[in-house]
């Protein structure tokens, strides 16, 4: 069995490294990436346990879950995260800040549940009765996974229908990986820690949002120093889908400036004063 995640690139370019959310796989990306890679080398991503890394199981932390997955990212790239994959770049920022140039962060939030000084959360009841389910009911799980991502979006019927059709194109991933994953998504709390972030950022937030409400989204951008908020209206959690094309041009700007900011200092760097 191997011990490396599966990634395929697609492009030429600064490199983009996208991460998926739970229960989904890489190709769930697939109506963005012709149009990055016009300017981007893009790099997906399947998490173990998911796509073509089922058979890599899911750690137990998110700290090794991070560190599995920087190991297939290229040097310096940046980092598009959705959903548990914006956990996931956000740990693996903060842990190893030198692999990564920016963050995009899409329907992300430092804790996943609810607490008393945190209610811009699904409740931990909720998370708890998806982790039942999985045990007795696999399929009717993820089915009803997939009907709550898409909840009050004005494009919910579509979005719904291509979200389904993206996990069927692959094998449907481990059970075993998915409690895993949400044991994390449960556990994981960043609140504290992100503070430390400097690096540009773009958090991007569906209004309509019911796993990862548009105020955990607007809490990121606000504490992490250089990050810039966008928010798509009647969007729910699956914006990439749902909206594309706002989404795309939202994102195209915010790369279009970390390009920008980066051609000065190449050219600066080639200069010989004297």
């Amino acid at each position: 069995m191997t011990s490396k995640l599966h990634a395929q690139t697609t492009g030429c370019g600064p490199d983009l490294f996208l991460i998926h959310g739970w229960a989904l796989h890489s190709g769930v990306w697939s109506g963005i990436v012709p149009e990055l890679a016009r300017n981007w080398r893009v790099t997906r991503v399947d998490l173990p346990g998911h796509g073509r890394s089922r058979e890599l199981p899911m750690p137990a932390t998110l700290p090794e879950l991070a560190r599995l997955v920087v190991q297939a990212a290229p040097q310096r790239s940046v980092w598009l995260g959705w959903s548990l994959g914006g956990l996931v770049a956000l740990r693996a920022a903060l842990d190893f800040p030198e692999r990564i140039a920016a963050l995009i962060l899409v329907s992300a939030t430092p804790r996943f549940v609810s607490a008393a000084d945190w209610p811009c959360a699904m409740p931990p009841a909720q998370l708890t009765q998806f982790m039942t389910e999985l045990e007795t009911d696999y399929f009717g799980t993820l089915t009803r996974f997939l009907g709550l991502q898409v909840r009050g979006d004005e494009h919910a019927r579509d979005t719904l229908r291509q979200l389904r059709v993206a996990l069927r194109t692959c094998d449907a991933p481990q059970a075993a990986s998915l409690a895993a994953g949400l044991e994390i998504l449960r556990a994981t709390d960043l609140r504290t820690e992100v503070p430390r972030l400097a690096l540009p950022a773009l958090v991007m937030a569906g209004d309509y949002d019911r796993l990862t409400p548009p105020e955990a989204g607007a809490w990121l951008a606000g504490i992490v120093r250089a990050a810039r908020l966008v928010r798509l209206s009647k969007a729910a959690h699956a914006p990439f889908i749902s909206h594309a094309q706002k989404f795309l041009e939202a994102l195209q700007d915010f790369l279009a400036g970390l390009a920008a900011a980066e051609a000065p200092a190449a050219n600066t760097a080639g200069v010989h004063h004297g």
